[in-house]
């Protein structure tokens, strides 16, 4: 890839950064792997359609098992989409915000609890 191809998206994407506040791509694109600042867990960043950011856990999940609300979709581009409670026929991603140990335990979700389980015992065996 020249130069000259990528030069205008890495432009638009400061201006419109610069006009709408928001901070520009970190090193590495949208799926920049990182951990997160609160426990540690391995994670993702990704931009939402929004524009904003959101730290997804690793991995896919049976849509069944995940609530309506908190089943996200990555797009192709690496833009992290939230499914609502549409239903698509697979997996789907889920935030690490919903399981991270280091909120609050999640409720009405005994999949989501047993994910939060999991990085706790994880981070203490870490720890």
């Amino acid at each position: 890839m020249r130069l000259a191809d990528t030069l205008p998206a890495v432009l638009d994407v400061i201006a419109r950064a610069a006009r709408t506040a928001t901070p520009v791509p970190m090193a590495g694109g949208p799926r920049a792997r990182t951990a997160c600042n609160r426990c540690g867990g391995a994670a993702a960043w990704h931009r939402t359609v929004r524009g904003r950011w959101i730290l997804m856990e690793p991995g896919a999940w049976p849509l069944t098992v995940i609530p309506a609300g908190k089943r996200w979709r990555i797009a192709g581009d690496g833009t992290a989409v939230n499914l609502g409670s549409t239903v698509p026929s697979d997996t789907c991603r889920i935030s690490h915000f919903d399981i991270c140990p280091a909120r609050p335990a999640p409720t009405g979700s005994a999949a989501l609890l047993t994910l939060w389980r999991r990085n706790s015992r994880r981070g203490a065996e870490h720890g």
